[in-house]
């Protein structure tokens, strides 16, 4: 077993705090329909990861009528965008629920730069950092047809109509997949592909995690 398995897997054993050099911090990439739900699993699984998930993460705050999840649904309910500051500031009351915990996956942030700046400063703060971004590739036309046989079953109108398939996934090649190159500036980006079996693709991002 790989040395970074072993010490995860003993952190979690013990419930004890781990040194923050051995913390698995991971930004897991990719457009709609590239898989990440199904890596996010297998990964959380296999490491005890904590998953981050900004969606989950307001949904939270909100039902527990904390001040950020108060502000957040007044500002949904204008139809105003949630800005990066509450966000932030979610995501930093999980960190401190979590101090014992063997890492966290990022899923669905940062989506600009601006997050993925704003991110590095909070971890900073608790002496973290993100060790890999993986993004999980895919060309348009299988991100396309995944997210068609996917809306057969999802129930969600925008998984069910290729225009807006397609415009989903131009919107995250102009404002999202730059977040690439803020992690690949730092030599943390690694794109794989993201087509083939679910296991392959998930033996790729295991070998990077623990390469």
């Amino acid at each position: 077993m790989a040395l970074i398995t072993f010490v995860l897997q003993f952190l979690i054993l013990f419930n004890s705090q781990p040194f923050t050099f051995f913390m698995l911090n991971l930004v897991l990439f990719g457009p709609p329909g590239a898989g990440k739900g199904t890596q996010s699993a297998k990964l959380i699984d296999k490491y005890g990861l904590i998953h981050l998930s900004t969606g989950d993460l307001l949904r939270a705050e909100i039902t527990a009528g904390t001040s950020l999840g108060l502000e957040a649904k007044k500002l949904m309910d204008q139809g105003i965008l949630v800005p990066d500051s509450v966000v932030i500031g979610m995501i930093e009351n999980k960190l401190n629920e979590n101090k014992g915990a063997a890492g966290f996956i990022f899923d669905g942030f940062p989506r600009t730069v601006a997050q993925a700046e704003a991110l590095d400063t909070l971890l900073e703060g608790h002496q973290l950092s993100i060790k890999h971004m993986i993004s999980l590739e895919v060309n348009q036309e299988e991100l396309t047809q995944r997210l068609l046989e996917r809306g057969k079953t999802s129930g969600r109108p925008d998984d069910q109509n290729e225009e807006l398939i397609r415009k989903r996934v131009q919107e995250y090649g102009e404002k999202t997949a730059p977040v690439a190159g803020h992690y690949a500036s730092q030599g943390k980006f690694q794109g794989i592909n993201g087509i083939g079996e679910i296991e392959e693709i998930f033996g790729q991002i295991v070998r990077i995690i623990e390469g």
